[in-house]
């Protein structure tokens, strides 16, 4: 019979084929903390942390770019705002448990942020362009996808230059569900999954 591969007191990094960034074999793994992997592990843990939410982005992009959105009806934008933004809070919820149970809390953190904030985005850009192709007139002037995609982030990010204002009572009660959101999603939600990184963080101290 053939020997298994040795597992040295250092540790033995393998590169997964599916994906995975390089991990410790052997007994010493659940016991190694971030801080002991190497700098290149550590590199390639935070790149796929940032590439797999990018992907899932790129695709969130070509949906909103390619699916169809001619709506004429607002209580159906309502529709589809509520359930996206249940999406959301449940994706940051599960988010949360899983950064708190991981055993790179830091890095969970890190996809956590990277694909809550930018999906957050596209359900109120979804929402304006729905709304601007049921009512043209609900904003200052007429929004393709484009536009809707530019006011919202213009929105999240608290720039807002003045050229797209909405108009319509309509458009103005989703602007201020997202001002709201986007309070929200920057103080409070980082703050707990900062939480999180901590609570992580002291457990796996705990079980070393």
């Amino acid at each position: 019979m053939q020997a298994g591969p040795v597992v040295t007191g250092s540790g033995e990094h393998n590169q997964h084929d599916d994906g995975n960034p390089p991990a410790l074999t052997g007994p010493g793994r659940a016991r190694l903390r971030y801080d002991d992997l190497s700098a290149a592990t550590r590199r390639w843990m935070v790149f796929w942390a940032v590439a797999r939410p990018s992907l899932i982005i790129t695709g969130l992009l070509l949906m909103y770019y390619l699916m169809p959105l001619w709506d004429r009806q607002s209580r159906s934008t309502g529709v589809l705002l509520v359930l996206g933004l249940l999406l959301v809070a449940v994706l940051l919820a599960w988010q949360i448990r899983m950064i708190s149970t991981s055993k790179y809390p830091r890095v969970r953190a890190i996809e956590a942020l990277s694909l809550s904030a930018p999906l957050f985005v596209f359900v109120f850009a979804t929402a304006y362009f729905a709304t601007a192709q049921g009512n043209p007139s609900s904003f200052s002037q007429p929004l393709n996808r484009t536009d809707a995609l530019y006011f919202a982030v213009t929105t999240f990010s608290s720039v807002g230059f003045g050229d797209i204002v909405p108009v319509t009572q309509t458009a103005r009660v989703m602007v201020m569900i997202q001002m709201v959101g986007d309070l929200i999603v920057v103080g409070v939600v980082v703050r707990v999954i900062l939480g999180a990184v901590q609570s992580g963080l002291r457990r796996h101290q705990s079980e070393t």
